[in-house]
């Protein structure tokens, strides 16, 4: 490469070294000050900050809707909220904590992490990223506007028809929720398309496929997965809305329509989504546990083969969500025997990583713990899976405290806990600090107590025939100590997440430094400098091992021949990860969030009359055509 850049005639990174090198490149790629240069950024690292923030400030609010909840159960019969103030409060914790926080947070990780692990210097189309975020935060405070307005859905996070249709949901609260999933799901699929499109075409030199670390590999099916399974929820919510606003009685069985249509279109997507939000999960673990107990993950094969059939699995057992529509008696057995199946993957990753600690020398630090608690709480949640994969079963306890309490145990478990782990463990690199670690053992068995006290109780509470999205009770129901209990861990929970956040707020100003690779990590991201500057690395890395900073303790080799007078990136093979050409990088456009804006009033629009979409067509097509416009790439003028 170096001799192509040098017939060239352009300044390479041949041509400067050490400081000047880095202030130059940190020139190029860094974002320009002030408002518009914050508006226009396409670095994914800026990006993805905003992403995990905003996905916290929804978990956060998602988390107070729940507590609401729990206090208007806590004892029968109960005044605090009203029946339908409790209907918008379940639908927006369920859609808040699926559509705006399980699926978006581990994008978001992705989206800052991936590049650096992979070794680049910015995601895949880094203006369609910026695009992304703009849509995905339009979508949610759309949703939460409508809420605090009193116009919030009140059809679940499911809006399953006819309740959802025109004849039950008088009003826009339906158009309402139909049209933010559209809108953020169109997020999440671009989100997709990038990730997929950064590992297979910009790994650093030499990181063939048997290098690519796990954490990578999880978010990779991860995107696969949401590129199947998205379009499937965004058809389901585009044909309600046709529904109620154009009249096209596509789940209208009365003219000729079908309702559960609906049902296999939501949960086509909806069973995926459960992996969705597991997978990112098992990311965060797989790079958590071989960084504390000191070896190589155990099993990198099987695990990467496990992930891989995890993704393929995920598409085969959804309609164990509707065991109880009348389903023929072997179409159920085939549903129940793939629920089983899914299991053996699972178990699988579960082995390896016990095995990676069984034998590592495991140094027990806060991200460690909450991966601890991870294995407790999803394997929990798993065995009862495996007893509501059993139509009989499933057939007793469908809609009861069981499903919540499992689904809590399988989500909660299987993201929160390893993603609270997660942001313990890359805080020093996204800040350049460390998180306490005292508030964080505080914070974690905080947490673990509060949810297993808040949850548990639930199994026992749907065994006994509570039903599920019920505003009040009556005291002769007997359910009132358990609901008592449930709230009490639920308050516990909470505290614990303060004690998260306090920790954050505490240590962004008074944190000790953590330095370039402060946890003696093996993986690319912690060999530059924390927080990474605008280019990610000076010169991109040679890989030569599957923990590269445990082999090349002595200094990473390193492709050179890049210029330092434009953004430029290295395109590699897909398999073997050789350099195949340079690439220019876009610059920062203020054309995606235009476009964004564009689209997000053209879908507000449409709830009110259907000529929106004709008319925003126009905003939307001058925002594409200014994102779009040809210009002159360096690469373009040698």
């Amino acid at each position: 490469m170096s001799d192509v850049a040098s017939a060239t005639g352009d300044l390479r990174d041949t041509n400067l070294d050490g400081p000047a090198l880095s202030a130059r490149l940190g020139r190029v790629w860094g974002t320009r000050r002030g408002l518009l240069g914050a508006l226009a950024t396409v670095d994914h690292k800026i990006i993805g900050r905003r992403y995990i923030v905003t996905a916290f400030l929804f978990l956060f609010l998602g988390g107070l809707t729940a507590l609401v909840m729990r206090l208007q159960l806590a004892r029968p019969e109960s005044g605090l909220v009203g029946p339908d103030t409790y209907n918008q409060l379940f639908t927006m914790h369920g859609s808040t904590m699926m559509f705006l926080f399980g699926v978006p947070i581990g994008e978001a990780m992705a989206v800052y992490l991936v590049p650096l692990m992979v070794g680049t210097r910015n995601i895949a189309f880094p203006r369609l990223n910026a695009f992304s975020y703009w849509v995905y935060l339009s979508g949610g405070l759309f949703l939460w506007v409508s809420f605090l307005l009193n116009i919030g859905p009140d059809v679940g996070w499911f809006a399953y028809v006819p309740l959802s249709g025109p004849e039950y949901s008088p009003g826009k609260r339906a158009d309402t929720w139909a049209q933010m999933i559209t809108f953020t799901e169109l997020s999440g699929l671009a989100v997709a398309i990038e990730i997929i499109v950064t590992v297979l075409k910009q790994r650093a030199p030499g990181m063939t496929l048997d290098r690519i670390p796990v954490f990578v590999w999880a978010l990779f099916v991860n995107s696969f997965i949401i590129v199947f399974a998205l379009p499937a929820v965004m058809l389901a919510s585009t044909f309600l809305i046709l529904d109620r606003l154009v009249g096209t009685h596509l789940f209208n069985p009365a003219e000729g329509g079908d309702a559960l249509l609906y049902q296999h279109l939501f949960w086509f997507f909806g069973h995926p989504e459960v992996y969705i939000i597991f997978l990112p999960g098992t990311a965060f673990v797989s790079a958590i546990i071989p960084t504390f107990a000191r070896r190589e993950t155990f099993g990198y094969l099987a695990l990467v083969l496990s992930l891989i059939a995890t993704g393929f699995l995920s598409f085969g057992l959804w309609v164990h969500h509707m065991f109880v529509t009348g389903l023929p008696q072997l179409g159920a057995a085939f549903f129940t025997a793939s629920s089983m199946l899914i299991a053996i993957p699972n178990g699988l990753q579960i082995f390896c990583w016990i095995a990676t600690l069984w034998d590592g020398r495991p140094v027990w630090r806060t991200p460690l713990l909450f991966v601890a608690g991870f294995f407790f709480i999803f394997v929990a949640g798993g065995l009862s899976g495996i007893m509501l994969a059993s139509v009989p079963i499933d057939t007793q306890v469908h809609d009861t405290y069981f499903v919540v309490a499992h689904f809590h145990y399988v989500l909660i478990g299987g993201n929160v806990f390893p993603l609270i782990g997660a942001i313990y463990y890359w805080f020093p690199k996204f800040t350049g600090r460390l998180l306490s670690e005292r508030l964080g053992a505080w914070n974690f068995w905080l947490t673990f107590v509060g949810f297993n006290v808040a949850f548990f109780p639930m199994h026992i509470s749907g065994l006994m025939g509570m039903p599920r999205r019920v505003y009040t009770y009556g005291p002769e129901m007997g359910w009132g100590h358990l609901q008592l209990l449930s709230t009490a861990g639920a308050l516990i929970l909470f505290a614990g997440f303060l004690v998260f956040a306090w920790n954050v707020i505490a240590s962004l100003r008074r944190g000790d430094v953590a330095g370039a690779n402060p946890w003696n990590s093996g993986t690319l991201e912690w060999a530059t400098a924390s927080p990474p500057p605008p280019q990610n690395f000076d010169r991109i890395p040679l890989v030569t091992h599957r923990e590269p900073l445990w082999a090349e303790r002595g200094g990473l080799p390193v492709v050179t021949g890049l210029s330092v007078g434009h953004r430029e990136l290295v395109v590699s093979s897909v398999a073997e990860a050789e350099p195949q050409l340079r690439e220019t990088s876009p610059a920062p456009s203020i054309w995606p969030l235009a476009a964004a804006i564009a689209v997000g009033v053209t879908f507000i629009g449409s709830i009110f009359t259907p000529y929106a979409v004709l008319w925003g067509a126009l905003p939307i097509a001058a925002a594409l055509t200014g994102w779009f416009w040809p210009k002159t790439a360096a690469e373009d003028e040698e």
